[in-house]
């Protein structure tokens, strides 16, 4: 048996399946072929966090199938440790097609075949508690709590404030297809209250509890050291303790507790939306982990949401940790004028390689 100490940096929990992209437009009736990539919320932050150095570990349960030999494969490809996730001998593994596109648009469909699923059955029992204890944060998702009564179980007694538990941080990810019948997303909300990072949209948060505006956000949210509200084009704001990256003793002894640290979007040539989401939370981890302070956080989940948005799939590669460093450090002004299309990330790169070439020589 495996025996898990804290020996990660982050822990990421949730459903991941193989995802069907279409090799042409169109709706599914009409598309011939299909191409196989994997999918998941929390996997993709493992993945991004995984592919930018970090210790990641993925643990969910997959079935004992072959989709469930290629999830594990696949993500152990990143990097990620997936050591942990259980192989259910009687439930599959969650599949899912979807059409070419943005997922925003009204033509856009996805056809999940995840009901029942091996994830479906995550719970206190059949989960390793120890290893999903064993990072310096643990990454969940709203996903999760609105797969099975196991699974809300399981994130209940996550999220629980005991001694010794890891950073939480939750992106409540409200899908509406999910919550169906009777269930109520307002469920969400409650875990949310007992995270310690939250990632939220403001049309989410409308539609799944609402709520209206980032003021009406904080008060019903209001124990999360850090609350990070998506706004799309609008930016993101976070609202955040004094003690949260600023240095400032100035600052402490006014008696101010709280801050509002807002940062714009990028303007991006966008590919697919698919991923963008995880993306921008794998990336405020990343500075996270590194204790950057809040608005530089903000700034490097824009760059890597950047990433994912100018890249086809769910999973894209995250900028280089110099490259970020340096966009994530401009001015107002050349952040505001930043433009990023597709390959932005390799190409950057290498036109800063070659800069560092000619200065060597």
């Amino acid at each position: 048996m495996t025996t898990f100490s804290n020996d990660v940096d982050v822990v990421c929990l949730g459903e991941s399946m193989v995802t069907f992209l279409p090799t042409t437009p169109g709706r599914l009736a009409d598309v011939p072929a299909f191409e196989r990539a994997i999918g998941g919320a929390e996997s993709n932050v493992a993945c991004m966090l995984a592919a930018a150095g970090h210790r990641a570990r993925w643990l969910s349960r997959v079935g004992a199938d072959s989709f469930g030999d290629h999830l594990v494969q696949a993500i152990t490809g990143y990097g990620v440790d997936t050591r942990a996730v259980r192989r259910d001998p009687t439930r599959p593994t969650g599949i899912y097609f979807r059409t070419a596109g943005d997922r925003v648009t009204d033509a856009h469909e996805v056809a999940y075949y995840r009901a029942g699923s091996a994830a479906s059955a995550m719970s206190v029992t059949t989960m390793d508690l120890a290893a999903i204890g064993s990072g310096r944060i643990l990454h969940l998702s709203g996903i999760t709590a609105a797969l099975s009564e196991d699974c809300l179980g399981l994130l209940g007694d996550l999220t629980t404030p005991r001694p010794g538990r890891p950073l939480v941080s939750f992106d409540v990810n409200h899908r509406a297809g999910l919550w169906t019948g009777d269930r109520d997303p307002r469920i969400l909300l409650d875990l949310a209250r007992r995270a310690d990072i939250v990632f939220v949209g403001d049309d989410e948060a409308r539609d799944a509890w609402g709520l209206h505006g980032i003021r009406a956000l904080r008060e019903a949210i209001p124990e999360p050291d850090i609350l990070v509200v998506k706004q799309g084009r609008g930016g993101a704001m976070a609202f955040h303790d004094v003690f949260q990256g600023v240095d400032d003793p100035l600052l402490h002894r006014t008696g101010i507790t709280e801050l509002r640290t807002r940062v714009p979007s990028l303007n991006v040539d966008v590919i697919a939306a698919a991923g963008a989401g995880d993306a921008f939370a794998a990336g405020f981890l990343s500075a996270t982990l590194r204790g950057l302070p809040v608005r530089t956080r903000i700034r490097y989940g824009h760059l890597w949401a950047a990433a994912a948005l100018t890249a086809p799939g769910d999973l894209a590669a995250p900028p280089g940790r110099a490259l970020a460093d340096r966009l994530a450090g401009l001015d107002d002004t050349a952040w505001g004028t930043l433009h990023l299309g597709p390959g932005w990330t390799n190409a950057m790169a290498a036109d800063e390689q070659a800069d560092e070439e000619v200065r060597t020589r």
